[in-house]
């Protein structure tokens, strides 16, 4: 296939005027004799789409953390303090942001087995009492002074990248599940074995989605993937037989108004649940929300769909709804053109981060709406959280990079 049929297919030319008459490819990119190829585009609507969520999540991060300095449990922290570690994170995050996207993603699947290797240190580190910092019973964050940093976090961006590499490296026997399959599997238990030892089961789920979706889309045998998507349900059954507060998790999901459960189990679901009824269609307004004011625990993290629902009703929440679809579908489609230009390695991981943003996204919706058992997830680029922050916006970096180089090579230059 031409370099001239490709750009065609992919619609990425730039028309000029009334016209329609495409600009010639040297308007797009310039090439010295002695240097590489400079881009002068790039997909800016993924930019925005990525941006306006971060900026309507440190809006509602402020509107539902404003009052916690009224509890006791928060008296000693100003009013801002939340918004203020939020915004500084989101600081960190676009500058390491501006950096990963200069370097080349062959360079980072170099990386990749290096870094899940340092991933799994690191979850052992958070495990070691006087490191990690423990919170409402779990171990999951080491303190770095400007942010406390949840190893977990990294664990996904490492997935998606050992995974991605993984596949590249297996390609000729992904026939054969012994070989191709037993080794990832192996991966995924340990990582899954370090998380709920913490405990992060929610962490886990994504993580074991973003390595089902890559091997699905790597070309796994569907048998073989059967398989493994039987072994992985009957995991999460007997880790929820097994524990007795999972088994009541579930109980109060599946009847969050029964007395036993609604001042206990069920106390999140149920208020978050209140909340999404009081914004009705369009909400009661901004920083109207009444269970944030300690009705709803964890409404700036786990919970803040929940405030938007009932700050900016209904309709607010469809625009997250329809944002997280967008940018999980464009995601996809800028695997698919990677994987078309016969860079799978590229067209995988672009896909992996689609997964956990994506997957992350309606995993925590479905917590807050009542669909699925609750479970300690963000919002990925929305909710409190330094370390998430930094990662959503680290691994969405990396796609645009991913972008970047597609498009280099659609307009005849080097990725």
């Amino acid at each position: 296939m031409s370099v001239a049929t490709l750009f065609a297919r992919f619609g990425l030319g730039r028309r000029d005027g009334a016209a329609g008459a495409d600009v010639p490819i040297r308007d797009w990119v310039q090439v010295g004799r002695s240097q590489p190829t400079r881009l002068s585009g790039f997909d800016t609507t993924l930019v925005w789409v990525a941006m306006a969520l971060v900026a309507l999540g440190l809006v509602m991060v402020y509107s539902a953390s404003v009052a916690l300095p009224d509890s006791p449990r928060f008296e000693r922290y100003a009013h801002s303090h939340f918004l203020t570690r939020h915004l500084m994170a989101i600081a960190i995050a676009v500058l390491a942001g501006v950096v990963v996207v200069q370097v080349p993603i062959d360079t980072w699947e170099k990386a990749a087995p290096w870094l899940f290797l340092g991933v799994l240190v690191l979850l052992v580190v958070v495990l070691i009492p006087g490191i990690g910092k423990g919170v409402n019973g779990a171990r999951r964050w080491i303190p770095l002074g400007l942010m406390n940093f949840q190893p977990s976090e990294l664990a996904k961006l490492a997935m998606a990248m050992y995974g991605a590499g993984y596949m590249v490296r297996k390609m000729d026997v992904k026939e054969k599940f012994l070989r191709a399959v037993l080794p990832m599997a192996f991966a995924v238990a340990l990582v899954g074995l370090l998380l709920l030892a913490e405990p992060d089961m929610g962490a886990f789920l994504v993580i074991a989605a973003i390595a089902m979706g890559i091997l699905f889309l790597g070309g796994v045998n569907g048998r073989m993937f059967f398989l493994i998507t039987l072994i992985l349900v009957g995991a999460f059954v007997l880790m929820i037989t097994t524990s007795e507060w999972r088994r009541e998790r579930i109980f109060a999901y599946l009847d969050p108004w029964d007395e036993r459960y609604t001042l206990g189990k069920a106390y999140q679901l149920s208020h978050s649940l209140i909340a999404f009824g009081r914004g009705e269609l369009f909400g009661q307004g901004l920083g109207g929300s009444v269970e944030k004011l300690h009705y709803l625990p964890e409404a700036h993290t786990d919970f803040l769909l929940a405030v938007i629902g009932e700050e900016l009703g209904f309709v607010g929440v469809a625009c997250v709804v329809v944002a997280f679809f967008w940018l999980a579908r464009r995601m996809f489609h800028i695997g698919r053109q990677a994987i078309a230009l016969d860079r799978v390695y590229a067209g995988l991981f672009a896909q992996g981060i689609g997964i956990w943003i994506g997957g992350q996204a309606f995993i925590n919706m479905g917590v807050n709406l009542g669909v699925l058992p609750t479970k300690g997830l963000t919002l990925p680029l929305m909710s409190y959280g330094g370390s998430a922050i930094l990662m959503n916006v680290v691994a969405l970096a990396m796609v645009l990079r991913v972008d970047i180089e597609n498009r280099q090579l659609m307009r005849g230059g080097r990725a």
